[in-house]
């Protein structure tokens, strides 16, 4: 199965590595001409990914149509550039492995449904957990959840990703996947604010679980299943995310938490903080589909500037309740 890449950042460029163990061949596009330049010509990556030694079996593009006649394509552009991307992209009936991880601004949609909406005759998997790209780019031991309706094709991307050190667990609730790696960019961003702030442990170790508690909710009332969101795309990743400062998301809560404004910390920064963009779409869909979501309404208002005690003290005033 030769497998193309799309997305030269630091995940896109880690998951090539992973495709490309045993010096099987792996084409990456990336947009930036010297992402493109960099991996052919020293087999690294120092734009996004520094200081890891890539796979000589990688190749860079930055033309699109060289992805065509591959086997299955990695989808690792931004959530809010998929639909720009799988625009350019010739995919026809090639398999999409979606591995962005948020809702699209608009639509409400989920990168999964996107895909399908623009290439119906692709099948479609989803990618997601607890991944810091840096660790597996080194092969760092790493598990995730790949989940995908059509069982052959699951095992089969299966045995051609997992390794000793990257574990690939089959699911086929790609809904719950999604859900689980799109809420907890958010919910990250809310951790990150208890550190800013200096709320304390307690309050963080609360926060990851009324917010796994707010994700379980959404999933399931968009078709997701719970037990899916209390695996490493949902419960494993939202644990990993909320307690690092690797963490884009989680780093963005952190200024934010010391008073600082989103549009400085987000103009000054060459990687997405996905969880920015997520939130208020995520507010929408949640009232769309009538699960309230008090975190995640608070890390919107804290993104429209609204100060982090008058947030938090709302958020401790609201009303006692039975836990569920």
């Amino acid at each position: 199965m030769r497998i193309g890449v799309i997305g030269g950042g630091a995940w896109g460029t880690a998951l090539a590595q992973v495709a490309a163990r045993g010096g099987r061949p792996v084409t990456l596009w990336a947009r930036e001409t010297e992402v493109v330049e960099a991996i052919n010509a020293e087999h690294r990556n120092p734009h996004f990914l520094p200081g890891i030694d890539l796979d000589p079996a990688i190749t860079a593009t930055g033309d699109l149509t060289e992805l065509a006649g591959h086997d299955a394509l990695l989808v690792v552009a931004p959530a809010q550039h998929i639909r720009a991307v799988l625009a350019e992209a010739h995919v026809g009936a090639t398999p999409l492995v979606l591995c962005a991880k948020g809702i699209e601004a608009g639509t409400r949609l989920l990168v999964g449904e996107i895909a399908r909406e623009m290439h119906p005759h692709a099948p479609v998997a989803v990618l997601s957990g607890p991944t810091f790209a840096h660790e597996v780019a080194r092969g760092q031991p790493t598990a995730v959840t790949l989940a995908c309706e059509d069982g052959e094709l699951l095992g089969r991307l299966a045995d051609r990703l997992g390794g000793p050190a990257f574990r690939p667990y089959a699911s086929n609730d790609v809904i719950g996947a999604e859900i689980g790696g799109a809420v907890k960019n958010v919910l990250a961003i809310a951790c990150g604010v208890v550190e800013g702030a200096d709320l304390g442990l307690n309050a963080r170790a609360a926060l990851i679980a009324r917010g796994f508690a707010e994700m379980t909710r959404f999933g399931v009332a968009r078709g997701g299943r719970a037990e899916t969101l209390a695996g490493l795309s949902g419960l494993g990743d939202l644990v990993l995310t909320c307690t690092s400062t690797n963490s884009r998301n989680f780093t963005l809560g952190v200024g934010l938490g010391q008073g600082k404004a989103a549009a400085e910390l987000l103009a000054d920064r060459r990687t997405v903080a996905e969880g920015a963009f997520t939130a208020p779409v995520l507010r929408e869909a949640a009232a769309e589909v009538g699960v309230d979501m008090p975190i995640a309404a608070a890390v919107c208002a804290l993104l429209e500037g609204a100060p982090v005690a008058e947030v938090v003290g709302a958020l401790l005033a609201r009303p006692l309740k039975e836990e569920a």
